[in-house]
């Protein structure tokens, strides 16, 4: 009997050890995938911000009908992308990332042209859209800040010796981390051209 004693009492610690991992695993995962959602409201937010945005700037007869039709096409291809947040690639990011940056162009480009238009500009319901657009921008960077600091802790957990041996039985994979787009750490030219 005491011979069955080590082993048991091995493969009992082993278990626990394995259940901790496993729990530990799930609460940071959780985490994160929460913190997803919330990268995910904040664009939410963003997207219905520009439809009442949309519908400000057609009161404006003679504004320019393509800009709003590129504004209003990126806006449904940004919504359009959709993302498991229980198990986010590398790549689900990037194409996540390439309708987001369109539609803050298409974004930019309006906001630029409605510089033409003073009675736009003046506008009380143009104006208040456009601050909250610009509180939106700064939530969505907060929100992917915070979405990457709970990937951080998760990532390391998964891929950390002895624990990923338990993780990978378990199928945790490492989470992907929101990453600028392509060129961003280099300065854009800024050309105003009021020859139009």
């Amino acid at each position: 009997m005491k011979k069955w004693i080590v082993p048991i009492v091995l493969l009992v610690l082993v278990a626990l050890w394995a259940m901790n991992v496993n729990n530990s695993a799930v609460s940071l995962k959780e985490s994160a995938t929460k913190s997803w959602g919330d990268v995910e409201s904040s664009y939410q937010r963003r997207s219905d911000l520009i439809g009442n945005l949309v519908k400000t700037v057609k009161g404006a007869a003679d504004f320019e009908k393509s800009t709003l039709e590129a504004v209003i096409n990126a806006r449904a291809k940004a919504t359009s992308v959709n993302i498991d947040p229980t198990n986010i690639t590398p790549e689900q990011l990037e194409q996540f990332n390439q309708a987001q940056s369109g539609m803050s162009s298409a974004l930019s480009r309006l906001l630029v042209t409605v510089e033409r238009y003073p009675e736009l500009k003046a506008n009380q319901n143009f104006l208040e859209l456009q601050s909250q657009l610009e509180g939106t921008e700064n939530r969505i960077n907060v929100a992917r800040d915070r979405f990457n600091e709970k990937v951080e802790p998760y990532n390391k957990m998964v891929k950390t010796f002895p624990n990923k041996f338990i993780t990978g039985l378990l199928g945790f994979d490492p989470m992907a981390y929101f990453k600028s787009e392509k060129g961003a750490e280099k300065a854009p030219d800024v050309e105003f051209d009021f020859s139009n």
